[in-house]
């Protein structure tokens, strides 16, 4: 039997600032919506759009920098897999989809005098790290967040 590959990748915007949380055992992890929209031409030659939102999940270091580097409005693209979640809610049984973010490349953060492109990795599985070289370009040292 064949495995499956559950790889998602999306460019969109941010729909409100990053919300960090810490688990029991004390791992960070952020929640924040993404919007992201097509625009086509129907029959009649009007111009259509329409925006879906995605719920995105991003844990321990890789959250920590998201939530301080992405703000509501900034143009990112996530890369990640979809993932059910079930839960009960007032004795009623719920399901979320949500994207679990592996990499994030943040496309019109800081204002720099390149207007760079900053890139933050994380390694898979829940466990990322970060350092300075993830960053295609840094404005300097005092501006990251770790």
């Amino acid at each position: 039997m064949s495995r499956g590959y559950n790889r998602v990748v999306l460019v969109g915007n941010v729909g409100k600032d990053p919300e960090l949380r810490y688990t029991a055992s004390g791992v960070p992890v952020a929640t924040f919506s993404l919007a992201t929209s097509e625009m086509w031409k129907d029959k009649d030659g009007q111009q259509r759009e329409r925006t879906d939102w995605h719920s995105i999940v991003a844990w321990s270091k890789l959250a920590e920098i998201i939530q301080e580097i992405v703000k509501k409005g900034s143009r990112i693209l996530v890369e990640g897999k979809i993932q059910s979640r079930f839960y009960e809610k007032n004795g009623e049984k719920r399901s979320v989809m949500e994207i679990v973010a592996d990499n994030v490349l943040i496309l019109d953060g800081r204002k720099s005098s390149d207007d760079a492109l900053h890139a933050v990795h994380g390694n898979g599985a829940g466990n990322t790290s970060a350092e300075a070289s993830d960053f295609v370009v840094a404005p300097s040292d005092d501006d990251l967040p770790f």
